[in-house]
């Protein structure tokens, strides 16, 4: 197998090559065999899963040939791919496959030097290892299985044969030049250094020689070093950096790659500038080191993944993007039938926003071409202008990007960032800009899809609550329902009142456990068990033993509490039974609230036999009964009864004019007011005497 790798890096001209093979339960790739690659580039690749948007991954996936033939590309398809390796390279992946089996796949990597085209000669090379290799694996059995190793076996590239004279001619021609020199391979062991360059390294060359070059040197430990050693390796071009040395001095590495390792020339930096100085020359006029910029967007991207909604989305680009590249303003429109709309925006004046929000896509404006092609559109005013003469762009901004938003080969929208001063967009910036676009459109996939299924879900969820509550004369009804956060999920809290006769009425509350479809589902069935069974005259500790028994028959995984009160006003008592619900509060006139202790019986769904014992508690007029979820009292670290005698000292000092005034004041008293962790229900009576 290492011969295959080694024969189709040589035979395409590439310099990078490696073997992917498919686990056993088919979820993963692992590398199994590399060459050309340094161990620091390696190691986040070892294992990457089918389904990532990664062309080795995708070759596999798709059971063909990808063709990247340059960064941009690469950005446009695979964002993730672009934001982790950040540098110029071509690359191609190809299936390991037989007609019967799927065993891996294997990718190739040029410099950023190769045609745009991958060569018809290469492209039968990389078909004709995908054979042998195939062969190979089906030769050694479906037994097979890829190495669990966390470090691939490494395939060595092929070293030149140099006669004994010529080397030592090449070493003194080097120490003559009197400049450090070092080379090191692709694990970083020093294969060469010169005099010069040992005295900077602290050490001779007989000592240095063979020894991993960051051991040697800690102080290149250096992000913005590691960066150009790996921006070498992987692009095969020449880089440089300055580094400041233990003893203060400004270094100059120059770094120049091949397959085999990297050779550095040392050189003292000019001048007596601070090193921010030297990192803005080599890495642009951004204000921010290149690999600052990669680090942040790295940051983006994990919080993009953890993004649920639009506006999350919005905050981070407004947060952790515009910043970096100094963007003055950014708008994100989406387009819907044959239309742009707007879902978020920063900098921008509303009379401009308003203008393009709504604007059919067969207008005459950079966003029309960019959905079209999915490509990216960069450019400043003037020719902005003389493209769309048409189109009125009164916001004063010097250049734009228009980056696609694309998910699935579908370009779903675009994002519009603008800049105020004159700006010169950068091969790597673009790929920057067009990769972090790709991983927008896929959060903002997410959070469009999330947004319209927690709208149906809430939706449902109050459609199974009551839309309103019955009267009973003489008896006055608050009720509140508060869902829980949109990350949390759909919950099963429901209240509800029940008319039984002119002078008494049954009131119910409880909480499905889960935050989901089924929770809502299984509270609707409750709901109405439990109004069936109370208009059939049973008692409250008959009602729920008969809906508890209901639940052990559809054979739900769920569980249910509820606390169910009938209330006599004519008798001007309470009658309560309860399966694992928090006890009610009562505030009789004049007197502080208190807790009704209920005989607790299991929750409903649990035991086919429980029984669920009532009591009975006066209801005089003037007093105020409160039902409640557990969302209102429960909090992480806080005693429950503790949360519960709180809730009830809140009742008393409460005072209101109305009950659905009580009502918000005592949810304010809720342990999350503003991030829900729990559904909220809440469910007020009131005796009054004044009934009729």
């Amino acid at each position: 197998m290492d011969e295959v790798l080694s024969q189709a890096v040589r035979d395409t001209g590439a310099h990078i090559g490696a073997v992917y093979l498919l686990t056993h339960d088919g979820q993963s790739l692992l590398m199994d065999a590399e060459i050309g690659l340094p161990p620091e580039i390696v190691k986040p690749w070892t294992t990457v899963r089918l389904d990532a948007a990664v062309p080795v991954a995708a070759a596999a996936r798709r059971r063909e040939l990808i063709w990247v033939p340059d960064h941009q590309d690469l950005a446009c398809r695979f964002p993730t791919t672009a934001i982790a390796l950040p540098y110029r390279f071509a690359a191609a992946a190809a299936p390991i496959q037989t007609p019967s089996r799927l065993w891996g796949s294997f990718v190739l990597m040029w410099p950023a030097s190769h045609p745009y085209d991958l060569a018809q000669d290469e492209a039968e090379v990389m078909e004709l290892a995908s054979g042998k290799l195939a062969a190979l694996l089906q030769e050694t059995g479906n037994g097979y299985a890829p190495r669990h190793t966390s470090r691939p076996r490494v395939v060595p590239p092929p070293e030149p044969q140099v006669a004994e004279a010529h080397a030592v001619g090449a070493a003194r021609y080097v120490d003559r030049l009197r400049e450090g020199c070092v080379a090191i391979d692709l694990a970083g062991r020093i294969t060469f250094v010169n005099g010069l360059a040992a005295d900077l390294l602290g050490g001779d060359v007989p000592g240095l020689l063979g020894r991993h070059l960051w051991d040697v040197a800690p102080w290149l430990k250096d992000p913005v070093f590691d960066d150009r050693c790996r921006a070498a390796s992987v692009s095969q071009e020449a880089t440089s950096c300055v580094v400041r040395c233990p003893t203060g001095r400004m270094l100059t590495f120059e770094l120049f790659p091949d397959p085999a390792g990297i050779s550095l020339r040392v050189t003292p930096a000019a001048g007596s500038r601070p090193i921010e100085q030297y990192t803005r020359e080599y890495f642009g006029s951004r204000g921010l080191p290149r690999v600052d910029v990669f680090y942040n967007l790295l940051h983006v991207s994990a919080a993009l993944t953890r993004a649920l909604s639009v506006q999350e989305i919005i905050d981070l680009i407004t947060d952790h993007v515009m910043p970096v590249f100094k963007a003055q303003g950014m708008a994100m429109l989406v387009a819907e039938g044959g239309k742009l709309r707007l879902i978020g925006s920063r900098g921008y004046k509303h009379a401009l926003l308003d203008r393009f929000d709504g604007m059919t896509l067969a207008s005459p404006f950079p966003a029309e071409d960019v959905l079209r092609t999915g490509e990216p559109v960069f450019m400043a005013r003037s020719e902005l202008r003389r493209l769309y003469p048409h189109v009125a762009f009164d916001d004063e901004m010097a250049a734009w990007a228009f980056l696609p938003l694309t998910v699935s080969d579908e370009t779903m929208g675009i994002c519009v960032l603008t800049f105020g001063d004159s700006h010169h967009f950068a091969a790597e910036e673009c790929a920057s800009l067009t990769a972090l676009a790709g991983l927008i459109a896929q959060a903002l996939d997410r959070a469009l899809l999330y947004d319209t299924k927690d709208r149906l879900a809430h939706s449902l969820q109050r459609s199974l609550l009551p839309r309103s509550l019955p009267p009973v004369p003489g008896l006055g009804v608050a009720a509140r329902y508060v869902p829980a956060t949109p990350e949390t999920g759909i919950g099963g809290d429901f209240y509800d009142l029940i008319r039984l006769t002119d002078t008494s009425a049954a009131a119910v509350i409880g909480d499905v456990q889960g935050h989901n479809m089924t929770a809502a589902a299984l509270m609707g069935q409750v709901r109405t068990a439990i109004h069936a069974h109370a208009v059939a005259g049973v008692s409250p500790g008959e009602v729920l033993k008969h809906t508890n028994r209901l639940l052990i028959d559809v054979d739900t995984d769920l569980f249910t509490s509820c606390l169910l009160v009938y209330v006599d006003l004519q008798l001007r008592t309470l009658c309560v039974a309860s399966a694992g619900h928090p006890p009610p509060l009562l505030r009789p006139p004049n007197v502080p609230a208190e807790t009704i202790d209920v005989p607790t019986g299991v929750v409903l769904g649990v035991d086919p036999d429980a029984c669920y014992p009532i009591l009975e508690a006066p209801f005089p007029p003037g007093a105020l009964l409160a039902l409640y979820t557990d969302g209102l009292v429960e909090s992480p670290g806080i005693d429950l009864d503790e949360a519960i005698g709180s809730l009830a000292e809140h009742m008393t000092r409460a005072s209101a004019e109305s009950l659905h005034h009580l009502a918000g004041t005592m949810l304010s008293h809720a342990p999350h007011t503003e991030r829900h962790a729990d559904d909220i229900a809440l469910l007020l009576l009131e005796h009054r005497p004044d009934r009729g």
